[in-house]
């Protein structure tokens, strides 16, 4: 039988970055989407915009989950195919992590930092890239952390974590 579930991988950013962080992310969100894997993002501009853009741009659907209750009060970039308005502003940030298999943490601030930060709570993968730089907690233990040093190794860790390769 077919399996009909895709992969959801969320990509977690600032909605300002350099052009080197859009150019990045627009290619890993391409090489992701080109493989079957769905995009998550916040919606927004900058590395979101990134994020939807290169899956768009490689045949890939693209989900914009939003902070306001409309697109009167949030309109989604253009490459969001799909917009999901919340109406939960920054507590969308949990959504975003729920409803992602694995989170890929690109550049960012304090609302990265808190996807980063939920999502390894609650046991999800997370690969950074050029994104906050974490020391281990008091116990040692990095949980289900990965630091990818180019858009290559992030896009092969984030297969091997949702299973794809």
């Amino acid at each position: 039988m077919k399996k009909i579930h895709r992969p959801v991988v969320g990509i977690m950013g600032g909605s300002t970055c350099s052009k080197e962080l859009y150019n990045d992310t627009r290619l890993m969100a391409g090489k992701l989407a080109a493989r079957g894997v769905v995009i998550l993002c916040g919606g927004g501009s900058g590395i979101m915009e990134a994020a939807a853009r290169g899956a768009s741009e490689s045949g890939g659907l693209t989900l914009g989950i939003l902070p306001g209750s409309s697109a009167g009060q949030t309109p989604p970039n253009r490459w969001i195919q799909i917009p999901i308005y919340t109406g939960l502003s920054d507590a969308r940030n949990a959504v975003n992590v729920r409803s992602s298999q694995a989170i890929l943490a690109v550049g960012g601030s304090y609302g990265t930092l808190s996807e980063i930060a939920l999502a390894l709570k609650i046991g999800k993968p997370v690969v950074t890239y050029k994104t906050w730089d974490l020391p281990p907690p008091p116990t040692g233990d990095r949980g289900p952390l990965h630091a990818a040093g180019n858009p290559d190794e992030a896009v092969r860790l984030l297969l091997d974590l949702v299973e794809m390769e």
